[in-house]
């Protein structure tokens, strides 16, 4: 099969004829037909993620046809599917308590085994797929497997966001767009946060309540301003110091921050104003993935036409563009994502 291979870090990747993979005897193969391209692909290109190594494939936002399938997989041949990026094992106590998101014997395709820039993908543990909706397509649906899935826990599962209060959302990029328009399908006022004019434009667009260029001073204090007092919950989803503290502080008395943010490599260990968390009584979570069975509320929610996420598709490219899409996460990025449709080109 064609795929595209990290050989070093911040270089092209190597569009290379590789085996074909093989089914576990849970998994299943998948013919993919979207991969989304993400900064958490970025972090590993760099070389800052550090579970991403030369040789790796990388892609964990996608979905397929089912073309192959073990003996133990739910699955036949030809079902349609898409795929949360942390697959769990289904079996240890954070499994069997609902948080497959933080399943110790997870797997990571993209990340530490092959992912989805290929024209095949093996998913073991396919317990975790969903399948896909008739009505959603491919392309829309390999947004779901990170950004979408990410956002949507972060506001239901973690924050409890409630209808008519402030969300703060630090970031517009893939993630932060995605928490915009969940976070205005649930009936709260959105205040966005970007250095890119271009972007607080187009989600103003998108039902943003406010906008604040994050270059025009001190960011919390003007989302205090904009919002009486401070916003109930916000989002930091870039994974640096600067926004994780803007975040914290735009917060009003009892209010929730929630890191979405990947901090990895050089931002790993930040300075926080623990100050503001400590006088203002804040609640801080972190948030990764989401687990597999929420899968049908959001499901449910797109195909209701509650929300709708085609927005956040700005550009489909081939296989062989997914490198000048990696590059340009180095800089502010313009709105919308990339997904990959064609493996052949």
């Amino acid at each position: 099969m064609r795929a595209a291979v990290l050989r070093e870090y911040n270089a092209d990747l190597s569009i290379e004829a590789v085996a074909d993979p093989r089914p576990e005897e849970d998994g299943v193969v998948l013919k993919v037909l979207a991969c989304g391209v993400c900064r958490s692909d970025w972090h590993g290109w760099t070389g800052e993620h550090p579970r991403v190594k030369p040789g790796q494939i990388p892609g964990h936002e996608y979905c397929g046809e089912v073309v192959e399938a073990g003996p133990r997989a739910p699955w036949r041949v030809g079902d349609r599917v898409v795929a949360p990026f942390i697959l769990a094992c289904g079996h240890c106590p954070a499994c069997q308590s609902g948080h497959q998101n933080v399943c110790p014997d997870q797997r990571l395709p993209g990340f530490v085994e092959p992912g989805a820039f290929a024209e095949y993908v093996a998913v073991p543990f396919s317990h975790n797929l969903a399948r896909l909706p008739e009505s959603l397509s491919p392309t829309l649906a390999a947004g779901l497997g990170c950004r979408v899935t990410t956002a949507w826990h972060a506001l239901t599962g973690r924050a409890d966001l409630h209808a008519g209060e402030w969300l703060a959302v630090h970031g517009t990029g893939g993630v932060g767009l995605s928490t915009l328009l969940i976070g205005k399908a649930l009936g709260a006022r959105v205040v966005v946060v970007d250095v890119v004019q271009e972007k607080l434009d187009h989600a103003r667009g998108l039902g943003a309540d406010a906008a604040v260029d994050a270059r025009g001073g001190d960011t919390a204090a003007a989302i205090r301003e904009i919002t009486g007092g401070g916003a109930h919950v916000s989002v930091e989803a870039l994974g640096i110091a600067q926004t994780t503290n803007a975040s914290i502080e735009c917060l009003r008395p009892l209010g929730r921050h929630v890191q979405v943010g990947m901090p990895v490599g050089h931002t790993a260990f930040m300075e926080i104003n623990m100050n503001a968390v400590y006088m203002k009584n804040l609640a801080l979570y972190g948030t990764r993935g989401m687990p597999s069975w929420r899968y049908p509320s959001l499901l449910a929610l797109i195909e209701q036409g509650l929300v709708d996420f085609s927005p956040l598709i700005a550009r489909e490219i081939p296989l062989g563009g997914a490198s000048a899409e990696l590059r340009a996460f180095n800089g502010p990025t313009p709105p919308g994502v990339a997904v990959i449709t064609d493996f052949a080109a």
